[in-house]
């Protein structure tokens, strides 16, 4: 099992809790404000079990806290018999307050819960930079739905700002139809998942590799040492837009390449470039129990390579047939195409014991549409226009680990892990 991460921070209000708690008494909802320092949780505490008593006095409900920039914001849910008097908790509660420099607000109530409003979404908003536009945009188009914002923590500053919201009221396709083309309009990328355990439940990631997990395509690495770059690119840009059939394509592309010497496998291997954050990606995804696959419609010979490099668990792709040394011009076996990428999608699934609800696809041309769809949430990643129309959610930042902030995982988790290993991102 691998770990999960909470970030604490405030609900909407420090009010009614979101738990069962069978007796509907009187609450006491205490509020401190003001300079952070050592002790103050402890502090509070102490005054507060003073007046608790026992045998079904004071009882704690809810306890929420969050230090920002060095101020305490800290939260405190009692329950108390219903003819418990609070007077002199008050007192001495604000007595304290002045004796530490902090604000405190104290408010009785009855009952401690409200009923869980409907349709719980994980917002993740991406910005590079993060604008103010951005986000007011955001919670503009959150509350005109009917829904509202219940807490919001900041997951990373590095390579993006990464901002995640809980958001309730709205069912979640319906606010990720609101929020995917406002946030565009003001240059960000945003994710909307439905929000609850089986979001940390993305045991399987599997990636397209062209122009995803490397930023080349290897089909145009090969074929300028074959001479025919133009030729070929053409042919790729075209069938990346969905205009032309992708077995069609490549048997086309793949004949120009006819001739070339096998050595080339060598030599575009070490022309291949890695997207930036590639290895921190697979890194950490790795170190955190999930697996982690590939599909392509390019090569095995270099594939494989890429596989073994970064310790993948699954790879598939084409084969180009190679006799007496020299490439045939030919692919060998059948062709992995729109299909088959989620075809091998459900078959790394199946191998890895993993529901296709549990998975993440990624990808950025009309060839991995199908996988997208299959897959529990599809990422388009600097996708094509028909791709970003289609998936899930969109990233159109340059850095493929920010794909980890889409499963909650915060930026400094990130970089602790990386500095364990003493590596770089």
């Amino acid at each position: 099992m691998w770990p999960t991460y909470r970030v604490e921070a405030p609900r909407r209000y420090l009010g009614p809790v979101e738990q069962n708690v069978t007796s509907p008494g009187r609450t006491l909802r205490v509020l401190v404000f003001g300079a952070d320092r050592p002790g103050v949780t402890a502090a509070l505490f102490g005054v507060i079990d003073r007046h608790a008593g026992g045998g079904g006095g004071l009882v704690v409900a809810d306890v929420e806290q969050i230090v920002l920039r060095g101020r305490l914001v800290l939260g405190v849910l009692l329950t108390a018999p219903a003819d418990w008097d609070e007077t002199a908790l008050r007192l001495e509660l604000h007595r304290w307050g002045v004796d530490w420099k902090l604000d405190v607000e104290v408010k009785a109530g009855v009952g401690d819960n409200q009923p869980r409003r409907a349709g719980r979404s994980r917002v993740t908003v991406l910005g590079h930079p993060l604008t103010p536009a951005a986000l007011g945009r955001m919670a503009e188009e959150v509350a005109g739905a009917g829904g509202n914002i219940d807490r919001i923590v900041r997951l990373a500053k590095y390579p993006v700002t990464a901002i995640e919201l809980d958001v309730s009221g709205i069912d979640p396709l319906v606010l990720r139809n609101l929020l995917a083309p406002a946030a565009a309009a003001c240059g960000a990328d945003v994710a909307v998942q439905r929000a609850g355990l089986a979001r940390r439940a993305k045991h399987l990631i599997v990636m397209d590799v062209d122009s995803t997990l490397i930023q080349d395509e290897v089909i145009e690495l090969l074929a300028a040492h074959a001479g025919c770059l133009q030729q070929v690119a053409s042919v790729t840009e075209r069938a990346m837009r969905g205009e032309l059939d992708f077995a069609a394509s490549l048997t086309e592309r793949v004949a120009l390449l006819e001739g070339l010497p096998e050595e080339v496998f060598t030599k575009v291997r070490e022309e291949v470039r890695y997207t930036p954050g590639a290895r921190t990606l697979v890194r950490t995804l790795k170190r955190l129990g999930f697996q982690v696959g590939i599909v392509s419609g390019g090569f095995t010979q270099i594939t494989d390579l890429l596989a073994a490099d970064l310790g993948l668990d699954y790879a598939a792709a084409n084969t180009l047939e190679v006799v007496d040394g020299r490439l045939t011009g030919r692919v060998v076996g059948a062709i992995v195409d729109r299909p088959g990428k989620a075809a091998a999608l459900r078959g790394f699934a199946e191998a890895a014991g993993v529901p296709l609800s549990e998975t993440v696809a990624i990808g950025d041309g009309a060839n991995d549409l199908d996988m997208l769809a299959a897959a529990g949430i599809g990422v388009a990643f600097n996708a094509k226009p028909v791709v970003r129309a289609q998936a899930d959610t969109a990233v159109n930042v340059p850095f493929l680990d920010t794909i980890l902030f889409l499963l909650g995982i915060p930026g400094d988790e990130i970089a602790e892990l990386t500095e364990e290993a003493g590596e770089s991102r």
